[in-house]
Parts: C-alpha cells; sequence; structure tokens
C-alpha cells in the first residue's frame, strides 16, 4: 500500500469506529425522550425547515428509502407530519409536530452534559479543529467523488 492508501484507509477506518460510537451515544441520549438515534436525526434536520425526504437524505448522506421509512414512522407516532411542497407537487415536506419538538427539547439536558464533558476532555479548541477538518474533509470527497 502507499503511503497515501494507508492515510486514507487509516481515516476511513477512525472514521466508521467514530460514526459508531456517536451512533451508540445517540441511542442512549435519545432513548429516555422516547426516540431512537434515527429518530433524533431525522428530526433534528428539519427543526428549523421542513424538508422533502430526499433532501433529508442528501443532507444526512444516507439513502432517501432508509429516511423513508424513518419519516414515516415519525408521522406515524405524531412526531412528524406531511405538509404539501409548493416546489414538488409529490415530494411532501416533512415538519415536527409540537410532540416531536418536546421529544427532541428533552434530550437537550443530557446532550449538553455530555458535550461539556467531551469539551472538557478534548478541549473545546481542539473539537472546533476537528469539526473545522471533517468539514474539509468531507467537502474534499464531494468534489473528487461528486456522484454521491
Amino acid at each position: 500500500m502507499t503511503p497515501e492508501q494507508e492515510l486514507m484507509s487509516g481515516v476511513a477506518k477512525t472514521i466508521f469506529q467514530l460514526n459508531g460510537q456517536l451512533i451508540a451515544l445517540a441511542e442512549r441520549l435519545a432513548q429516555p425522550a422516547g426516540l431512537t438515534a434515527a429518530w433524533w436525526q431525522v428530526l433534528g434536520v428539519v427543526l428549523s425547515d421542513p424538508l422533502s425526504v430526499a433532501e433529508i437524505a442528501r443532507n444526512i448522506g444516507v439513502t432517501r428509502q432508509s429516511v423513508q421509512r424513518v419519516a414515516d414512522l415519525l408521522v406515524d407516532r405524531g412526531l412528524a407530519e406531511y405538509r404539501p411542497n409548493p416546489a414538488h407537487r409529490r415530494a411532501k415536506l416533512l415538519c415536527p409536530t409540537s410532540d416531536g419538538r418536546a421529544a427532541v427539547r428533552r434530550i437537550g439536558p443530557s446532550h449538553a452534559a455530555f458535550a461539556r464533558r467531551l469539551a472538557d476532555e478534548v478541549g473545546a479548541e481542539q473539537l472546533q479543529r476537528t469539526l473545522d477538518d471533517l468539514a474539509r474533509l468531507s467537502k474534499a470527497l464531494d468534489v473528487l467523488d461528486p456522484s454521491r
């Protein structure tokens, strides 16, 4: 393997491990509010603006089908609703209900407490640098592999 391949593989392996850790943490944080990590993720994307299922999928980097399943479950449980989309007759917009917003708010205190502990452990400045580096890496991947 070339040094660049080893670096890319190391980055990917670490990000996959981190993804698993973050999903497990999100499950633990979301569970007391009656949510799953996936439900929290989808609700979080539409808290400020309703979006179509396809837009949500692009935003979080997953398939439209997986978002559709979660969105339908959220609607069935009264945590979200579909609204008409003025830009597209068939692609409805997903919007959280007041119950959905309340569920996300219930996660807030434990989320804030964990975020504070993480910042204390690694440092807020280091977390910001990590966020900046991950955003730059994501942008580079979009440029180099636009098929996504």
